[in-house]
């Protein structure tokens, strides 16, 4: 699921496809905020000169991944088949729909499964539940930052000393809400106590209101592969709650999931 322990080329190797990279670079500067730039506008955010960027988004156009409206640049719904070709080729998708939705049932609050890719955490399959929780829109393909979710923290209390140091390494710590963790020290030390309990609740630390309870995911051979979690509102649930009521239900979610991942 997760290629946590892949080892990785560095960016100066001769096997390193440097315009592979800008033109997926390209691709990623498209989100919720950014739906329709401008060439300029693309250029500035995927870090790339005007020309390079100009090249890469008529390609893009000519392979109808992206629309082009006179000075206006906007993805396709063909960008949609990359991630069910990952999703259908790897990760039994229907199979975890299937167990996070059986969760929502029982607990009638959303629930979903995520990878850490880089700094953040990817929603890989979720089940959401009637009530709205966060400002965002949390779909298949979001990415929050990992250190602020229950899930990143959930992956990241189990990853090597070695892998948590380049993580942490490359991360800002920041003040999402006054509830946001913004020590290091204080960081570490709750990845410490997660790792011991094999669960998290994290309470407001990225979004006001937003409580949630997350899990690690393994292989049946013990490896890593992402996490589940379970997410609620602050005023409506309480943290003993989550421990009492829904973590057996989370476990249990995780357990039925193991028996896919030999």
């Amino acid at each position: 699921m997760s290629k946590i322990q892949d080892e990785k080329i560095s960016f100066d190797s001769p096997d390193f496809v440097a315009s592979l990279a800008a033109g997926l670079s390209v691709l990623q500067t498209f989100d919720e905020n950014n739906a329709s730039m401008t060439l300029s506008e693309v250029a500035e955010k995927a870090q790339i000169g005007r020309a390079k960027a100009r090249r890469y988004l008529l390609t893009l156009h000519a392979l109808g991944y992206v629309h082009k409206d006179k000075r206006q640049f906007s993805l396709t719904p063909k960008t949609l088949s990359i991630g069910a070709r990952y999703l259908s080729a790897n990760h039994h998708h229907e199979i975890l729909e299937y167990y996070l939705e059986r969760v929502t049932e029982q607990t009638g609050e959303s629930c979903s499964f995520g990878i850490l890719d880089d700094t953040d955490i990817v929603y890989i399959a979720r089940s959401a539940a009637e009530h709205r929780l966060m400002a965002i829109t949390l779909s298949i393909g979001t990415r929050l930052p990992a250190a602020y979710t229950s899930m990143g923290r959930a992956i990241l209390a189990n990853l090597s000393e070695d892998k948590l140091n380049a993580f942490l390494a490359k991360i800002e710590l920041k003040q999402y809400t006054p509830y946001s963790i913004t020590d290091m020290d204080k960081l570490r030390e709750d990845l410490r106590q997660i790792k011991e309990k094999q669960f998290v609740i994290l309470n407001q630390e990225l979004d006001k209101g937003l409580l949630s309870l997350a899990i690690p995911v393994y292989k049946a051979n013990h490896e890593l592969i992402g996490a589940i979690n379970i997410s609620t509102n602050a005023l409506r649930v309480t943290q003993e709650d989550l421990q009492r009521k829904f973590l057996p239900i989370l476990q249990e979610c995780a357990n039925n999931i193991q028996k896919y991942y030999i």
